[in-house]
């Protein structure tokens, strides 16, 4: 008699196939999960060093800004120091011209005129007085005029005084320019 299975084989062998399709996928989902486990632990790795990066450069931010204050301020305490000296030197080099101004001042001074004020802003030195003529005024003028250390006398207000504590018969107000004379070596090279 012929060999008849009459098993169901097609049942058994579609049985089989589910089986393997099952396994199949099964491994299938293991080696994704196993991926997505790996592939989000690498990139949590990756974004926590980050961070630990992110952090350290802001914090050595913060540093170097208080050092870029740190060093503002002392640019602007260097500033001070300097102007301070400069100011310094100024004194110390004018001190012997103003002395020498004071004295040109002293001999331009005619009989019957004194000063009550006296101003000096840079080059500039404005003189308050009184004289007991306008005639006083005009020599003082002249004398500042030919002085080597003063220029340019500028007369601004003459006023009569009749009465009061300056016995004075005038009072004026003038301006003059501070200067160095020339010395010969200069002169003759221009």
């Amino acid at each position: 008699m012929a060999r008849i299975n009459l098993l169901p084989w097609r049942e058994q062998l579609r049985e089989e196939r589910k089986q393997r399709f099952l396994v199949a996928l099964g491994g299938v989902l293991a080696v994704s999960a196993a991926l997505v486990f790996l592939g989000d632990q690498y990139f949590s790795g990756a974004i926590k060093q980050q961070n630990a990066r992110n952090e350290f450069v802001r914090k050595e931010i913060a540093v170097l800004d208080t050092r870029i204050k740190e060093i503002s301020e002392l640019k602007k305490r260097r500033e001070q120091l300097l102007e301070r000296m400069k100011i310094i030197q100024d004194l110390q080099g004018n001190r012997p011209i103003i002395g020498r101004v004071f004295d040109q001042l002293v001999r331009t001074l005619p009989d019957g005129v004194f000063f009550t004020g006296l101003k000096m802003t840079g080059k500039n030195i404005a003189i308050v007085g009184a004289a007991e003529s306008n005639n006083r005024v005009s020599n003082l003028m002249r004398n500042l005029d030919s002085s080597e250390w003063l220029t340019e006398p500028n007369l601004t207000e003459v006023k009569a005084v009749t009465a009061g504590a300056v016995d004075q018969a005038n009072v004026f107000q003038l301006t003059v320019q501070q200067t160095q004379p020339k010395l010969d070596g200069e002169e003759v090279k221009k």
